[in-house]
């Protein structure tokens, strides 16, 4: 391990253009379960998959059903952001990192003072009547019971990509020209099974640093790979 993180701070060192493509495991530090994990989302009994509850087409037949669940598993208010978040806004403050692209919806990256954040999959900190688009942010979407409705009458929907649905493409093309024109790519917390999301790395031609806590399919594609919580690795290398 140490041998891995001094070559990992000498590919900080020399790179100028650090692009963070992070999932799950950059959140579980800040004690948000994840989804695949042995304690995660999806090995927990619910009346129905979790699959089935966060999809587009539940959310319209079964509104009350779904927000039963999303409030009780995917919004976590006391959240904050953990080392890993603090030193990618570290690096982004001091000019070496350019973009953060994450598949987590819950706003920690910026919180921790990242500008530039590809939420593949949307926020929880955005939230849109279905009716007007009239905006809410989360505090006001948790204050309201039940199915929140606008003002208007519409369903308030969060700005999250569920099952069914679409990636942003406007996102999808910003992670894109940041991927293509990085000269290093570090992968964290993400086993890289969630499609199309894993499948954006394709774009990079730069050297991909992994640091996971179990092995991925892409390790043998990886230029270094780290076997150990992201936030503790990242927390280790000094920005100069």
């Amino acid at each position: 391990m140490e041998d891995q993180e001094k070559r990992l701070q000498q590919m900080v060192d020399e790179s100028r253009r650090i692009v963070f493509f992070g999932g799950a495991g950059v959140s579980t530090e800040s004690g948000i379960p994840d989804f695949r994990s042995v304690d995660g989302l999806y090995h927990q009994k619910f009346d129905l998959p979790p699959e089935t509850i966060l999809s587009h087409s539940y959310f319209m037949r079964n509104p009350e059903g779904f927000y039963h669940f999303y409030r009780e598993k995917m919004v976590w208010p006391e959240a904050r952001p953990n080392a890993a978040h603090r030193k990618l806004a570290e690096l982004e403050a001091a000019g070496r990192l350019t973009a953060v692209i994450t598949q987590n919806i819950d706003g920690l990256h910026q919180m921790a003072g990242s500008r530039t954040v590809y939420e593949l999959h949307g926020s929880t900190l955005r939230n849109f009547c279905m009716k007007c688009g009239k905006f809410y942010a989360k505090e006001e979407l948790l204050a309201l019971p039940g199915v929140p409705r606008c003002s208007c009458g519409g369903i308030i929907k969060p700005d999250v990509v569920l099952y069914e649905e679409a990636l942003d493409g406007d996102t999808v093309d910003g992670a894109v020209r940041a991927l293509s024109a990085a000269d290093l790519v570090i992968v964290g917390g993400t086993s890289l099974v969630v499609y199309p999301a894993a499948g954006l790395l394709d774009y990079t031609h730069a050297p991909v640093v992994l640091i996971n806590k179990s092995a991925t399919a892409y390790d043998g594609r990886a230029a270094l790979v780290i076997a150990g919580p992201i936030g503790e690795v990242l927390s280790r290398i000094t920005v100069r």
